[in-house]
Order: C-alpha cells, then sequence, then structure tokens
C-alpha cells in the first residue's frame, strides 16, 4: 500500500464539496443544497421552541419517536414493516409491531445488491469508480477481521472520503434532519474529526476525498444511503469505519486531548458473518445495506424508509437523530466502570479527576481528601476572573464532611495536640496540613493558604531531611492525608465548657388522623427497641444519648419517665403560647436506666388517646418546647417530630391553606416555595444556636405546606420524611426502616464549617441545609454522613499555575459521645491558562448537582421559566465557549461537545424537566416542596440517579449471576414487552412488568399463572425458592441498600393505568408536562450554541 499517495486538495467549507456522484450537495457553510423545502427548527408535534409548551388538557402522549412526515412524505404501506434495528433476541427499540414482518428472500445474498423493487428508478448505481486494489487494502488494514485488534488507520487520506451521509456515530451531530436546512432525505455531513468508536482518524480541518474518488457534478437526485449495500470488492465514501455485522471493531484509542466527542455511544448489534469488508458504514444497522426485519420487532421510527412497492421516486421523511448516535448515559458508566474500577485511586497527585460517582473504586488518601468527601466542578481552575467569565463552568466544590466510607477505607484519624490544640496559621488560622511549607530547618512554617510565615512550637519541632521534609511527616495524619480529626480544646466549646452528650426527643402526634391510621401504635412498638440502636461511639457499650418523650395535638404533654418512678407522669401544657417545659429532672434519661419505665409509657400512649376526637395540632410551639428542654439541659440534640396535618389550632406558626394550582406558570409561583409566615425562621435561628436539630417525619392526607414546614428542618441541617396518605399495611416497612436509619445514623451536634482558600480564590456561595448569621460561617445544629454542602468559588485574584489552588474545609462538631472535634478535609487542584485544560477536567455529575441547587434556590425568588431559561444559556454558553475556543475547526452543522461533558445535555434536560421546574398535572405543590428541599442537601451520586434514573432488565442476565445486570437507557424504546425492569432513583422503585413475559417467569416471581393475575400496585413480591425469585428480590434489597432513603416498591404492569407514574421516569422521551426529549432537547441546545456563536 502506497502511503504517500498524493492526497487531493481539500476544499475549504464554503465550497462545495465531493459527495457521491449523483447525490444533492449538502449544505454547507449555509449554502442551500437543494430545492426540497427546508423543515422548520422545533420539537416533534409542538411549536418552537418546543419543550417550553404544555400539550392541551387531555392530549395523550406521544410515542417517542412520534415525529409525523410532513404531508409531502409517502409513508410505508401498513402491511410493510420498516427494518428493526436489532438482531434477534436484542431489546426491542420501539413499541412492538403487531404485523408480522417479512424477510428478504433467503436466497437473495447481502453481498450483492438490492434489485430496484416495482418501478423504482434505476438509479441505484450513485458510486464512483470501483477502488483501486491499494484502496482496499487500505479499508482492510483499518479493521481486522474476527476481533483481532488493527492498527489505527494510516493519516493519509486513504480511506477517508467525502463526509457520509449521516450524523457521526460518535457525537459530533449535524443539524440533523427535522431541525436543519437539508434536503428530506439526506442527513447532513459526518463530522471528520472524529470518525467511529473505536476509530483513532486523524485530526484535519475538512474531510479529504479517498483517493479513487472524482469530485461529482453538483446536482442530480439524491438516493437514500439505504439503498442497497456496494457491489463486492467497491469501496466506500465514508471513514474507514469496522461494521458490527461483519468485522469486529480496534478497541477505542484514546484521541489527541480537546477533540470532539468520542467513545462508543450505545451496544452494538449482534456480529453475523466475518466475511465481507467493504460495505458502506453501518451504525447499528440504521444505514448501510438493509437488515432483514425481525419477527415482532417494530421499526424504530415509524418513517424508516422501506423498500416495497412504492411508484415513482418518494420523497422521503426527514431523518430523526438517531437515538443510538447521541451520547449515552449508559455507555459513559460503563466505560468509566471498565477502565476506572479496577485500580484504587490514589490522592497523591494534585488535580486528578476522580472516577465516577457511579463506579465502585477505593480509595487511598495520600494528601487530598478522598472524593467521598469532596468532589469539584473542574479539578483545573482558569488563572483568571476573565477566562473564567468566558467559560461560564461554575466553580463549586460538592463537600460531604462526615461522609460514611466503605468497610475498606479507614476512618479520618484522631490527633491530639494536648492542650495546646491544633496547630494553625496565625494570620488566616488555617489548620495544619500536607501542604504547609517547613522552613529555616524546621523552626518556622510557611502557610500555603495565605503565605505568613510563622513559628513552630517547641513541642512540635522536628528536623528536616534533604528533600526539606519534616523527618516525621509520615507519622503525622496532618502532614500526610488529606483527611484527619484534630480534639478540640475547651477554647472551641460554647462558654469555654466541654459539651454534654446530645439527647434525642420523640414529639409524637396524638390527634384523630394520627390514632386512626394506626401510626401512634406502629410507632411505640418500634420505639421499645429501636432505643437499643441509638448511634455510640467507637466501642463504647451502650450509647451516651438520653432520651425524652412528649405527644401534642393542641395542647403538649411531657413525660416523666425516671428510673426511680414505677409508673410514667404526664404533665399537661395547654398554653402554647408561651411555651416552658414542666419538669426538668426525669424528662432526659438513660435508656437503660429507665427502661421499665420507657416500656410502660410506650405501652400506654395508643391506649391514653384511643378514642380522642382531637383533630386540630399545634407545630411551632412543639419545637419551642423540644429546644427549651435542650437548653435546661445544657446540652444539643435532635427531635423527632411525627406530624400528620396543616397546623390550624390557635397558636404560634398557624398556618392556612393555600395551595393554589392556579399559581403555575405565573409570576406569583414563587410563593408556593415560600414559607407563610417569618415565625418558622425565627423558630429556626433559635434552634440553630442552641444545637437544636429537627428532623420531621410527615404524615398527611391532604396539603400540610411542605414549604412552611420544612424550614425549621432544612435550617437546622435537619431531614424531612414524608408519606403521603399513610397506611400501616402498605408503607409500614418503608417508615420503619427510614426511621430506623435516622436514629441509628451519627450525627455532628451544633457544628460550624468553614471552608478557607488559597490566594486569588475565595468562597460566595453555599447551598444546602443550614443556617448562615455571617457571610463565611456554614452553622449546622446537626450534620449527618448524607448531608453535603455545596461551595461556589469566584476569582479575587490572579492564580498561579505552578502553585495551583488550594481549599481547606474545617468541621468543628460535638460526636454522639460529646467529644468536641475538628475533621479537616484537603484538596489541591490545578490552574490553567488555556480553555482546553479546563473543559478537559471538569466533572459533569458535580456540574449537575451544582446546577439543580441553583435553579432549586432560584424558584424561590425568581419565576420558573426565567430559571429555566438562566440554566439552559448557561449551558449553551459552556458549551460554544468549547465550540469556539477548544474543538478543532468545521462546519457550523455539527454539534461538538467537550468529551467530559458530552452528557451535559441529557442530564440538564433531566433536570429542567424535573417536578420542581416543570410539573406535570398530577404532581402537588407539597410534592414540589418537597423535592425541592430534598436536593438542596443531596450528593452528587444521589442528584445522578435521581435526575436520570436506572433501568435495569432482569431477564437478560443468567439467572446464576449474581452481579447487578447492566443497565439500559432511560427510554420507552428500549423496554420489550418480553421482559421485565427495575427502575430505581434514588426515592422511588418500579418492577414494569411486559405484557408478553413468559408465563413460568410470571409464575417464578409472582406465584400465579398469568400476566393477567398480577396485581397492579402490588409492593411486597412473594418469597419463593427458586433462583429467579431470589435473585431479583436480592437486587432489590442491594438496589435499598445503596439508597439512603428506602425505595417503596411498586409493580407497573404494561397498558396498566400505573404506567403514566412510571413513564415519568423515562427522562429520555418526551413527557406529558411538555419537557422535550432528549434528542429534542440537543437539537435545541444546538440551536442555542449556533445562535451564540454566530
Amino acid at each position: 500500500m502506497n502511503v504517500n499517495q498524493s492526497v487531493p486538495p481539500v476544499p475549504s467549507f464554503g465550497q462545495p464539496q465531493p459527495v457521491y456522484p449523483g447525490y444533492h450537495q449538502s449544505s454547507y457553510g449555509g449554502q442551500s443544497g437543494s430545492t426540497a423545502p427546508t423543515i422548520p427548527y422545533g420539537a416533534y408535534n409542538g411549536p418552537v421552541p418546543g419543550y417550553q409548551q404544555t400539550p392541551p388538557q387531555g392530549m395523550s402522549r406521544a410515542p417517542p419517536s412520534s415525529g409525523a412526515p410532513p404531508a409531502s412524505t409517502a409513508q410505508a404501506p401498513c402491511g410493510q414493516a420498516a427494518y428493526g434495528q436489532f438482531g434477534q433476541g436484542d431489546v426491542q427499540n420501539g413499541p412492538s409491531s403487531t404485523v408480522q414482518m417479512q424477510r428478504l428472500p433467503g436466497s437473495q445474498p447481502f453481498g450483492s445488491p438490492l434489485a430496484p423493487v416495482g418501478n423504482q428508478p434505476a438509479v441505484l448505481q450513485p458510486y464512483g469508480p470501483p477502488p483501486t486494489s491499494a484502496q482496499v487494502t487500505a479499508q482492510l488494514s483499518g479493521m481486522q477481521i474476527s476481533g483481532a485488534v488493527a492498527p489505527a488507520p494510516p493519516s493519509s487520506g486513504l480511506g477517508y472520503g467525502p463526509p457520509t451521509s449521516l450524523a457521526s456515530a460518535s457525537g459530533s451531530f449535524p443539524n440533523s434532519g427535522l431541525y436543519g436546512s437539508y434536503p428530506q432525505g439526506q442527513a447532513p455531513p459526518l463530522s471528520q474529526a472524529q470518525g467511529h468508536p473505536g476509530i483513532q482518524t486523524p485530526q484535519r480541518s475538512a474531510p479529504s476525498q479517498a483517493s479513487g474518488f472524482t469530485p461529482p457534478a453538483s446536482g442530480g437526485p439524491r438516493l437514500p444511503s439505504m439503498t442497497g449495500p456496494l457491489l463486492p470488492g467497491q469501496s466506500f465514501g465514508g471513514p474507514s469505519v469496522s461494521q458490527p455485522n461483519h468485522v469486529s471493531s480496534p478497541p477505542p484509542q484514546a484521541l489527541p486531548p480537546g477533540t470532539q466527542m468520542t467513545g462508543p455511544l450505545g451496544p452494538l448489534p449482534p456480529m453475523h458473518s466475518p466475511q465481507q469488508p467493504g460495505y458502506q458504514p453501518q451504525q447499528n444497522g440504521s444505514f448501510g445495506p438493509a437488515r432483514g426485519p425481525q419477527p415482532n420487532y417494530g421499526s424504530p421510527y415509524p418513517a424508516a424508509p422501506t423498500f416495497g412497492s412504492q411508484s415513482g421516486p418518494q420523497p422521503l421523511p426527514p431523518k430523526r437523530l438517531d437515538p443510538d448516535a447521541i451520547p449515552s448515559p449508559i455507555q459513559v458508566i460503563e466505560d468509566d466502570r471498565n477502565n476506572r474500577g479496577t485500580e484504587p485511586f490514589v490522592t497523591g497527585v494534585r488535580g486528578q479527576v476522580p472516577p465516577l460517582v457511579t463506579t465502585n473504586f477505593l480509595v487511598k488518601d495520600q494528601g487530598n481528601a478522598s472524593p467521598r468527601y469532596i468532589r469539584c466542578t473542574s479539578y483545573n481552575i482558569p488563572c483568571t476572573s476573565d477566562m473564567a467569565k468566558q467559560a461560564q463552568v461554575p466553580l463549586a466544590a460538592v463537600i460531604k464532611p462526615l461522609a460514611r466510607l466503605p468497610p475498606e477505607e479507614a476512618s479520618p484519624y484522631v490527633v491530639d495536640h494536648g492542650e495546646s490544640g491544633p496547630l494553625r496559621c496565625n494570620r488566616c488560622k488555617a489548620y495544619m496540613c500536607p501542604f504547609m511549607q517547613f522552613i529555616e530547618g524546621g523552626r518556622r512554617f510557611q502557610c500555603c493558604f495565605c503565605s505568613c510565615i510563622n513559628d513552630v512550637p517547641p513541642q512540635y519541632f522536628q528536623h528536616l531531611d534533604h528533600t526539606g521534609k519534616r523527618v516525621d511527616a509520615y507519622d503525622r495524619p496532618e502532614l500526610s492525608l488529606g483527611s484527619y480529626e484534630f480534639l478540640a480544646t475547651v477554647d472551641y466549646c460554647k462558654n469555654s465548657k466541654f459539651p454534654s452528650p446530645p439527647a434525642f426527643i420523640f414529639m409524637i402526634d396524638v390527634s384523630y388522623n394520627a390514632i386512626r391510621t394506626g401510626l401512634v401504635r406502629l410507632l411505640c412498638e418500634e420505639l421499645k427497641s429501636l432505643l437499643d440502636f441509638l448511634p455510640r461511639e467507637g466501642g463504647a457499650e451502650e450509647s451516651a444519648i438520653r432520651v425524652g418523650f412528649v405527644t401534642y395535638n393542641k395542647v403538649l404533654h411531657f413525660y416523666n419517665v425516671k428510673s426511680s418512678l414505677a409508673q410514667p407522669q404526664m404533665m399537661v401544657v395547654s398554653d402554647v403560647a408561651d411555651m416552658f417545659v414542666p419538669l426538668l429532672d426525669g424528662f432526659l434519661v438513660n435508656v437503660n436506666e429507665s427502661r421499665a419505665v420507657i416500656t410502660s409509657l410506650l405501652d400506654q400512649i395508643p391506649e391514653m388517646f384511643a378514642d380522642t376526637r382531637e383533630t386540630e395540632t399545634v407545630f411551632v410551639p412543639v419545637i419551642q418546647a423540644g429546644m427549651e428542654a435542650l437548653k435546661a439541659a445544657e446540652c444539643a440534640g435532635k427531635l423527632f417530630l411525627f406530624h400528620t396535618s396543616l397546623p390550624i389550632a390557635e397558636a404560634p406558626g398557624k398556618l392556612k391553606n393555600r395551595d393554589d394550582r392556579k399559581l403555575i406558570n405565573t409570576d406569583k409561583e414563587k410563593t408556593l416555595f415560600q414559607p407563610q409566615t417569618g415565625a418558622y425562621q425565627t423558630l429556626a435561628k433559635e434552634c440553630v444556636a442552641q444545637g437544636c436539630c429537627v428532623d420531621l417525619f410527615l404524615f398527611p392526607n391532604q396539603y400540610v405546606d411542605v414549604a412552611t414546614l420544612s424550614v425549621v428542618p432544612q435550617l437546622t441541617g435537619g431531614s424531612v420524611y414524608k408519606y403521603a396518605c399513610f397506611q400501616v399495611e402498605n408503607d409500614q416497612e418503608r417508615f420503619l426502616s427510614d426511621l430506623r436509619r435516622d436514629v441509628q445514623k451519627v450525627v455532628g451536634f451544633d457544628a460550624v464549617m468553614r471552608v478557607r482558600t488559597s490566594t486569588g480564590i475565595r468562597a460566595v456561595d453555599f447551598f444546602g441545609a443550614f443556617y448562615m448569621s455571617n457571610t463565611t460561617d456554614v452553622e449546622l445544629a446537626g450534620l449527618d454522613g448524607d448531608k453535603t454542602v455545596t461551595v461556589e468559588f469566584k476569582h479575587d485574584d490572579r492564580l498561579n499555575e505552578e502553585s495551583g489552588a488550594l481549599l481547606q474545609c474545617a468541621l468543628l462538631y460535638t460526636s454522639c459521645a460529646g467529644q468536641r472535634r475538628l475533621r479537616i478535609h484537603n484538596l489541591a487542584l490545578n490552574c490553567c491558562t488555556q480553555l482546553a485544560d479546563l473543559y478537559r477536567n471538569c466533572e459533569t455529575d458535580t456540574l449537575i448537582n451544582y446546577m439543580a441547587k441553583f435553579a432549586y434556590r432560584g424558584v424561590l425568588n425568581s419565576p420558573v421559566k426565567a430559571v429555566r431559561d438562566t440554566l439552559i444559556t448557561q449551558c449553551a454558553q459552556i458549551l460554544a465557549c468549547y465550540r469556539k475556543n477548544c474543538a478543532s475547526p468545521s462546519s457550523a452543522g455539527q454539534l461538538i461537545l467537550p468529551e467530559c461533558m458530552k452528557l451535559l445535555p441529557v442530564y440538564l434536560n433531566c433536570v429542567l424537566k424535573s417536578d420542581v421546574l416543570q410539573p406535570g398535572a398530577e404532581i402537588t405543590t407539597d410534592d414540589r416542596a418537597y423535592v425541592r428541599q430534598l436536593v438542596t442537601s443531596m450528593d452528587v451520586a444521589e442528584t445522578n440517579v435521581f435526575f436520570y434514573p436506572r433501568l435495569l432488565p432482569l431477564t437478560k442476565s443468567p439467572i446464576e449471576s449474581t452481579t447487578e445486570p447492566p443497565a439500559v437507557r432511560a427510554s420507552e424504546e428500549r423496554l420489550s414487552n418480553g421482559d421485565m425492569y427495575l427502575l430505581e432513583n434514588g426515592l422511588n422503585l418500579f418492577l414494569w412488568v411486559g405484557a408478553s413475559v413468559q408465563q413460568g417467569v410470571v409464575q417464578s416471581l409472582f406465584s400465579v399463572s398469568s400476566f393477567s393475575q398480577i396485581t397492579s400496585g402490588l409492593s411486597v413480591l412473594p418469597v419463593l425458592d427458586n433462583p429467579l425469585s431470589k435473585k431479583v428480590r436480592g437486587l432489590i434489597d442491594s438496589l435499598r441498600a445503596q439508597r439512603s432513603r428506602y425505595m417503596k416498591l411498586i409493580v407497573v404492569k404494561q397498558e396498566d393505568k400505573l404506567e403514566m407514574l412510571f413513564k415519568h421516569f423515562l427522562v429520555e422521551d418526551k413527557s406529558l408536562s411538555g419537557g422535550a426529549s432528549y434528542v429534542d432537547f440537543l437539537c435545541h441546545m444546538h440551536k442555542e450554541i449556533r445562535q451564540l456563536l454566530s
């Protein structure tokens, strides 16, 4: 093969490009390529901009690929289905067709061209002259038969022709069919800098032509590329792509940094005959030789071209973007697991991007905090504020100071410096860490945050080795690790005295609703055993936490459970306007000492109030009572509040029903998220000062104004749990599981957190469940291992590439045993002067976590539409800046995304379609307020699965397999009616059962003989002794174990009324509330980027 063969000159983008003889010109550079009518840019079935509109009432949801072709387009006759996209046995890519499809005659070999059918014009030879043998060799050299690894194609023009007529598989999408100004039936050009997944292509500014082709005259009728395969031995005009049906592709090779999107985008179909290279490029069967149809599998697109008896040349429907050709979250997650899940993540190097949150990996702390504690939106920060403004990438860190670690990783070491306390910088008060520089033989150190020179106290002195490092560096956690704890001295305590152990107070609503549902009896029964599992410190035999009990309706009942009493004593406080605690001694007690009295009380409470007719409740006085009790006992603690209804009784904090759906999509919508009265914020502030954290369990049957009731839990670092229409038989498991976990989890009380940064950046904004009385200190009455604080940074000076940027998060808190501690996390980031370095080191999951929190806070003060528009604009600016400054030059018709941000559009669309920003008709105001406060303190793993749920097929993997089945994309097109799927998003868990599931499977799992006998809405699977039942129940248990809240199972049957609820979570599809499908949104995003660039 002659590598030095001359390459024809490359035309610039303004000039006509070489294409197949007899094909229309594609419209590069704004030239119209055809006289065919252009299709306006917009969503399927909808006006432009499609996803801002809500469909009229009663309009049913269109199927995912429901773009009705324009009137001029011919559709295939009903009896003829278009060719499916998967091999037999694969997942169906759309609702199954009821029409039995016809196969191509078996006698017709794949290698020969299809004979023209009917009276189609005989223009079926749109190919250039046959290739030279050198060309065939060149193509073969880029592919290897039967799976052997092939070298990358040579960087001369061999094997690369003019742009192929489909959007690139690897994510540079042209402005496809429906949206751009391309002729019908002709998709726009392929991004040449890309090539096919698995093929490394040379970077060129324009596609060069494969030798052996002559640039044809433009014009002439253009046929779809599905007309038929090439003749044996003919070359094709696209990149030399390995074909799934015939040859296996070489493994993906890394592209040069800053390239356009790469990476395989979706599963390849099964291999067929590995004999005949030289077909047109195929992507999952969507073009190239026509694949025979498969029985029962409908066409992925209703308007795919078919080869039936069509008369005359027919205009083709516009080509929809192939969902398999756009970036797949599933593929990205899978690739990261394969590439980064095997080796431990060692934190010794500055500015390393960690594996994705969806990857299981071990962390070795060697000087930077584990990504379990801190994740950043970018690990390479722009050196100047101008550069940061240009890129628009938010610089933020999601910090989870008390994150729980897997058993294989050690908890942070506790360092005790005695009475002198931890060593700090005299000027900026940063704590000693591995980045501090010791000088003058170890007698002084220079602060890495503010550059101040400090003396080393004599007791801390140590000599330096020849590299300038202390010889004891590896013996001291604070000099060698990214995360560690210091024991705090009395100077770090309130009123300069060490704290008492915290207390838990259980405050139970005993109004008519709570008694009637059986909630009070269930709760009292559970508390008898649960009190043995209060959190304890290290190896302590029993918990140091004391407990107290209050019941209430519109008055409060306090209980004396002193160990010396034979029976508990009740004291009633009816003056709720001026709350006080009627007893001190005997209210907060040690569980083991007072066990008999506590058990007696818990037995009596359900009986005492069994005949109550009191329906009204109070709320603010209850929290005030708990706070006063903790104040009197001089300790911090937590209130567990179990509440059922809107507090309408005469008392401080009385609320009225203000639920009004008419406010949705108006300027007043924000009031639905704001508290009704200022009393709740005032109360929260007092709670924080006392170290009183509130966890709220709500059991509403109707509107309870979650937006107002959740203010105190939100500002004190607590949690809200909501069980709408609670019924013991259905919701008992979920409530008790959440309660057990909530009572047992380790909490830091009376906490203050401060984030320090090195010179050049500073923390400017904070998101999460906490209170701030000044601009720097995050105050938390309580902080558990599930809560995060998100911090945004801005430049206040120029940064230096050599020294990088440093963050130090210091959390001062009281442990469960009453010990005052400081937990320190340090992280060093790189700084860059090139935008490409910023875009190469971003983490999309963290970016989405920040953007969701930013938007969810925005709805408190701005109209929801304005918040959505802000998100879209920011995303477009981020991607347009990359396109303009980092991507290699290419046609404006291509969407080019940075490799590590290629999922930004799909994830952002999920945030935009979420219930808070785009509510459907069925979502309540309370649900929106609940989700809004929940997301505010979620970590990155939780927001990832919350916005893009996991969909797991159950019958594809072998029964004996113990690993989780590989997930599929969250779209209705991926559901096969012969399978079952689990869908989870961290709060909900669905088991979807297809109508054609095998009878044996139904029997094994549900113990009924047919699909019709399965109970829709079932929440517990029967415990059956067979491999499938054990496997599915085991999988459900393992999914629940991964999440911080118990996910209640709902069994959904195909075509059942519950299916609408399930489909709400298929986030790649169009939503009923008017949210765009992924494909539509990607095209909208592309339009926004083009507008910014022009």
